[in-house]
């Protein structure tokens, strides 16, 4: 399908503002740009709003109005492990807190370069230990658990699923994968060549992210930075992998839905058509991208019904 009209002017007028890329910048200039992109959303109401400590962590808690125990989702930020911040996902974390009646915990994980793999896993896998034992206090059902994020952050939810299986928990019950990094080592794929520049996010981009997260390939290929790479994939939550077709990531992104439908586990993909890299963060900018978030919120109300 062509780009969504939306896309299509908001490319029209980042390409005609110029400036340089990423990738060319210092670290902290592409924290400002990412900020000054993704600014937060304080009009998406919700009932609460309360910075917290997760286990160490830092994190902010949404809760939605009503009467809980809510559902618990961990919400993990895009970035590519170097940008991004609680601000930067307010907006999205809003959206899952109301449109999915949960309580949602926004992980800020610590970023790369200063802090290589694994430290954003470890930070975010602490803090969902964290919430296992403490989503009460903010009304939060830790018995209902999922991870959720995007770009990044999808890599990290699904990280974090893996080593809640492999370290005897806590119990998790669904993933939602938005345009996840899944593969570390392949950048070969189709997506990869054919929207490698001109969609928002370029390939130049995905090995500057990588090459500060994870420099050494040992340290890509290891599951916890690859999820896509596990030798086992088997006994894994229920997952929803989101992707666009306008994406470098397209393709590692349903290559991992389909390795966990292989190997037992109930996933799919959606493929967003005429959409590029970000959708999530755009449902106040670009209309079309109100479905994606609608699916999202509507798939975590029927994992938390079915569990």
């Amino acid at each position: 399908m062509p780009l969504d009209p939306g896309y299509d002017d908001m490319l029209r007028q980042l390409a005609a503002l110029g400036g340089p890329s990423l990738a060319e910048v210092p670290v902290e200039a592409g924290r400002e740009m990412f900020r000054a992109m993704q600014v937060a959303a304080p009009e998406i109401e919700v009932a609460a709003v309360t910075d917290i400590s997760a286990g160490g962590v830092p994190a902010r808690v949404y809760r939605p109005d009503g009467d809980g125990p809510f559902p618990v989702v961990m919400m993990f930020h895009g970035g590519g492990w170097v940008i991004g911040d609680l601000a930067t996902a307010d907006s999205q974390s809003r959206e899952i807190c109301r449109g999915a009646g949960v309580v949602v915990v926004s992980v800020d994980y610590r970023l790369a370069p200063e802090h290589r793999f694994p430290a954003a896993a470890e930070d975010c896998y602490s803090a969902t230990l964290w919430a296992a034992e403490h989503a009460g206090v903010h009304d939060g059902d830790p018995g209902s658990l999922a991870v959720a994020g995007d770009s990044a952050g999808g890599n990290l939810a699904a990280v974090v699923a893996q080593m809640a299986r492999d370290r005897g928990g806590p119990p998790i019950a669904f993933q939602l994968l938005v345009y996840p990094v899944t593969d570390g080592v392949n950048f070969d794929r189709a997506s990869y060549r054919d929207n490698a520049e001109g969609y928002l996010l370029t390939a130049e981009a995905m090995h500057w992210f990588w090459d500060h997260y994870a420099p050494t390939r040992n340290d890509r290929r290891h599951p916890y930075a690859s999820p896509l790479l596990a030798d086992d994939l088997s006994r894994l939550p229920p997952a929803l992998v989101m992707t666009a077709e306008y994406d470098p990531l397209r393709d590692e992104g349903e290559d991992y839905a389909r390795a966990l439908a292989n190997a037992g586990v109930d996933a799919r993909f959606v493929r967003y058509d005429g959409f590029i890299h970000g959708f999530f963060a755009h449902t106040r900018t670009i209309i079309a991208t109100r479905e994606a978030m609608s699916d999202a919120c509507a798939a975590l109300r029927g994992a938390f019904n079915a569990a």
